[in-house]
């Protein structure tokens, strides 16, 4: 048997790598003989960088940047010859931060622009950004005021494709602030405040450029930085998931596959809108290769399994406590125990 093992991060438990290394175990321990495909994944978020080092090699580049909050601190991308992997939240990211800390009124993707400037400055000319887990909602103003004043992207030749299956637009109801600020702790009062900055900010830079990106699908990503990417820097849109899967020659990984493995730390209905185990179903199924899904919590069981999905399994024992679900080694040997009834 060929078996691809893709499952994402259990997030606060265990990487994608860790993920699919207990996965793997399981398979061999039931098949000893199997060939095991590893693929670590993420859709931009969490494991971005590590997912494109796994898959294409490279170099891990450190720079001194700053966090949400300015304060000094090193942050990685990912160079390969003129290619940058770079993984916003490693410099604007939520979980840079303290709960108390929070503050998107305050909040810069400052950070996030000294990475791409250093990557500039290493020769690098194609950027794949990932936008998930920001601690912002700037509208991509802290990065911008790094880049412009060194750059002319025309002059320089330089792409941007950045990665986000968020589709909402910059302002409005729908837009950064209203639906993705509160989570990064924003009062109700703060939320007016952003969502009116980043519909002033649009404004003046559709009289400075003759042309508006504001209302375009992600331009609300990581707090509307997708929005400057896409005014600003002339960036490509793409699904993570989608992308990193491109990138990596998923589908001729696919080639003789028996079973596909995926999973994530909770699974309901939402997978199912454009989630990272959905986009890899959605390519097995394509070749004709059946995808088991696994996490740690399952709703929606029936939902998920129409869908497409041909076993959906919860590795957890249903009276474990979640206290003791969420332990590495305790995530580890369940995800390695699950593998017996899926091969």
């Amino acid at each position: 048997m060929k078996i691809i093992v893709a499952i994402d991060s259990f997030k606060g438990c265990l990487t994608s790598v860790e993920a699919n290394a207990a996965a793997c175990k399981g398979v061999l321990q039931k098949c000893p003989d199997a060939e095991v495909v590893q693929v670590p994944v993420s859709d931009g978020g969490e494991g971005w960088i590590e997912a494109f080092y796994a898959a294409i090699g490279g170099t891990i580049v450190e720079a001194n940047v700053h966090d949400p909050l300015m304060r000094p601190i090193k942050a990685c991308y990912l160079k390969k010859d003129k290619l940058a992997v770079i993984e916003m939240a490693k410099a604007s990211g939520l979980t840079l931060l303290k709960p108390e800390e929070r503050n998107p009124m305050v909040a810069s993707t400052f950070g996030t622009g000294e990475l791409i400037i250093d990557a500039i400055r290493r020769g690098c000319k194609r950027f794949i950004v990932g936008l998930g887990g920001s601690a912002t909602s700037d509208a991509g103003m802290g990065m911008l005021q790094v880049l412009l004043p060194h750059i002319d992207i025309d002059m320089l030749g330089l792409e941007f494709i950045i990665a986000t299956d968020v589709t909402n637009p910059l302002y409005g109801p729908f837009g950064a602030a209203h639906v993705f600020g509160p989570q990064k702790g924003a009062t109700s009062e703060m939320v007016v405040m952003l969502d009116e900055r980043a519909k002033r900010f649009a404004k003046q830079s559709a009289e400075l450029m003759g042309y508006d990106s504001s209302e375009n699908p992600g331009a609300g990503a990581a707090g509307g930085i997708g929005y400057a990417f896409m005014q600003y820097l002339h960036a490509e849109t793409r699904s993570g998931i989608d992308l990193l899967l491109d990138e990596i020659d998923f589908d001729i990984l696919l080639e003789g596959a028996d079973l596909v493995i995926t999973g994530e730390g909770s699974s309901d209905e939402q997978t199912l809108m454009g989630k990272l185990p959905y986009g890899i179903m959605q390519r097995a199924k394509e070749q004709g290769v059946a995808t088991a899904l696994i996490a740690g919590k399952i709703e929606y069981e029936e939902v998920l399994m129409d869908a497409g999905f041909s076993q959906v399994l919860c590795i957890n024992p249903p009276d474990m406590p979640l206290s003791v679900a969420m332990q590495k080694d305790v995530a580890k040997r369940n995800i390695s125990n699950t593998m017996g009834f899926l091969v």
